[in-house]
């Protein structure tokens, strides 16, 4: 809803991007549900893209950052790097825990580059821990910190080698993988800002690392607190069935739920019914809180907060 109101209030174009390339999660029938939910409620899009179908371009981009068939790299406006930056990488996640030094929060583990030079090639690394599948590194410069400003949450900075080192890129040998797809995508598809959930701000810098070494241009970032049950942790089946898809079975009315998430911004009463175009005239960053939103399922299949 914010990024919907942000572009539009700035008569700015709104795309569609169906994220489907995490395939355990990616469940038949969850795109075109989710389609008719946003519909529902109001939204639209100028343009419309699903990744799974974008794969050559991730191809492409891997190549620019292996400093390989630069023609086919150059299709695409990449920049060839100057020597490889990418590598693949064998270890498990439970290998990456138990290299750490210092306990970390949330999924951002610090990895020291122990493959960068174990393997020549994917497929030899591939042959090693056969059937799994390795996964795509980014080789990060020592020294490089990384600095914007967010448009909600402000200045922002790391030292990426420092905190998260060799930052993983995908689990796929094509290199699509919502980090480098994510990058790739927004500067071809022109998007000049995104607006997130802030448990992706410390992935930032890792996204603007990829940017620069593509040749890409960086978009104006910002990051807004999630909606997390009454716990304090992002809403899952623990916390009842929270789709809008419910909502609607329920008899909730599209404008009940943008109300409701309104007033969260502050920019209505509680229990007020809005639609999207009416919100155009109140919405404003200035007056969402910087704490997560908690909401709750009750008895009858409404929410409350």
């Amino acid at each position: 809803m914010i990024a919907w109101l942000s572009a539009r209030s700035k008569g700015g174009r709104v795309v569609m991007r169906m994220e489907d390339l995490d395939h355990p999660k990616d469940k038949p029938g969850a795109a075109k549900d989710a389609i008719e939910d946003l519909k529902w409620l109001g939204f639209d899009w100028d343009e419309e893209y699903t990744q799974s179908q974008r794969r050559d371009v991730y191809r492409a981009a891997r190549d620019a950052l292996l400093a390989r068939q630069t023609g086919v790299a150059a299709e695409f406006g990449f920049a060839t790097a100057k020597e490889p930056c990418i590598y693949p990488c064998t270890c498990s996640r439970r290998d990456v825990e138990a290299a750490q030094s210092a306990p970390h929060d949330g999924e951002q583990l610090h990895y020291p580059g122990t493959c960068r030079a174990r393997y020549a090639t994917w497929e030899e690394a591939a042959s090693s821990i056969a059937p799994r599948v390795p996964c795509w590194r980014f080789a990060v410069p020592e020294g490089v910190c990384i600095e914007f400003d967010d448009a909600f949450a402000g200045r922002f900075s790391m030292d990426v080698a420092q905190v998260l080192g060799d930052f993983p890129l995908a689990r796929d040998v094509d290199c699509a993988g919502y980090t480098l797809a994510a990058t790739v995508d927004d500067a071809l598809m022109g998007v000049t800002e995104v607006v997130r959930g802030d448990d992706l701000l410390a992935a930032t810098p890792a996204q603007i690392l990829l940017q620069r070494a593509l040749g890409l241009a960086t978009p104006a970032y910002c990051h807004v607190p999630l909606v997390v049950g009454p716990d304090g942790r992002r809403l899952a089946k623990r916390h009842g069935d929270t789709r809008i898809a419910a909502f609607r079975a329920a008899g909730v009315r599209p404008g009940a739920i943008l109300g409701f998430l309104a007033a969260s911004c502050g920019w209505c009463d509680s229990g007020t019914e809005v639609s999207l175009v009416e919100l155009l005239d109140v919405y404003t960053l200035s007056t969402i809180p910087h704490e997560p939103f908690a909401v709750n399922r009750d008895a009858t299949g409404g929410v409350v907060y």
